[in-house]
């Protein structure tokens, strides 16, 4: 079975833990002295020490105690790619070429909940949109990263929904970030897969689903920009640093694509699943009812 670790609440305590068929192993229980938090451990290079230290320990209590949290509650960035995905570039109906350079925008932590948790619908907008993407947790900092040691990098992957208001997205010429950072309306997890090689994200298929209805189905194998010409890119203008969150853009078939657009409403049930890491469930939920 995968490693899986997981940021989680249970009693009003906050903590983080192995996932296993069994239930929980309460990590922050036993380290919580030298490491505070599941962004500590990866900032410190040590969830293969502690997945090692923890094998054969029995679960402390059932999964169903806790409420999972993002995993990495307050990353210094968190980056996320536009249109990475052919099909999704020929969305655009623009006739352009692929581009050249990725597109990029800055979500903020409080933009996403975590699995399990309902996406909240704001009353600003009933355009609350779907978007299945792969996450990387960079585990090794630097700068100007060549693309042949990106991959040293990456300390662990997870699961977005980067849901999206879609009116919100355009009420500017140049950014999008207004309609991609309202508090809640995306998700990260359930839990971090530690990286191990390049054969976890080579060609692995992610699909979203929405009421069991598969809206949106690709393979890594086809990204315009591959992981490591993405690590690559952004940290020729940033330093990356351990603990970085980086989501690497989704497939084609957003609700906003549909004719008409299909939005997501109260009562919706999406999935985001890529082999080897898991799958990412959340409801929908309009504010002030969650």
């Amino acid at each position: 079975m995968q490693t899986r670790f997981a940021s989680f609440t249970r009693h009003g305590k906050d903590g983080y833990g192995l996932i296993t068929e069994k239930g929980v192993i309460d990590l922050s229980a036993r380290f919580g002295s030298d490491y505070p938090t599941l962004q500590a451990v990866v900032e410190k290079g040590a969830l293969k020490a502690l997945a090692a230290k923890a094998a054969g320990l029995a679960a402390d209590f059932p999964e169903s105690e806790i409420t999972y949290q993002i995993p990495i509650r307050n990353p210094e960035k968190l980056i996320c790619v536009g249109v990475n995905f052919p099909d999704r570039n020929e969305e655009y109906k623009d006739g352009q070429a692929a581009p050249s350079n990725p597109s990029l925008f800055i979500r903020f932590p409080r933009s996403f909940t975590g699995h399990g948790e309902p996406l909240i619908r704001p009353p600003e907008s009933p355009q609350l949109d779907y978007e299945g993407e792969i996450v990387i947790v960079i585990g090794k900092g630097g700068r100007r990263i060549p693309e042949a040691e990106a991959l040293d990098h990456i300390a662990a992957l997870s699961l977005c929904n980067e849901g999206t208001i879609r009116d919100w997205v355009r009420h500017a010429k140049f950014n999008v970030t207004q309609g991609k950072n309202f508090d809640r309306t995306g998700s990260i997890g359930p839990w971090l897969v530690p990286f191990e090689s390049e054969a976890q994200l080579a060609d692995i298929r992610l699909v979203t689903r929405v009421n069991g209805e598969i809206r949106q189905e690709d393979r890594t194998s086809r990204m315009i920009f591959s992981f490591r010409r993405i690590i690559n890119y952004i940290s020729t203008f940033t330093t990356l640093v351990p603990g970085d969150v980086i989501v690497t853009g989704t497939p084609t078939g957003a609700g906003a694509r549909f004719d008409p657009p299909v939005w997501l409403k109260p009562g919706d049930v999406i999935e985001v699943e890529a082999d080897g890491i898991g799958v990412l469930r959340n409801t929908v939920a309009d504010e002030g009812e969650a």
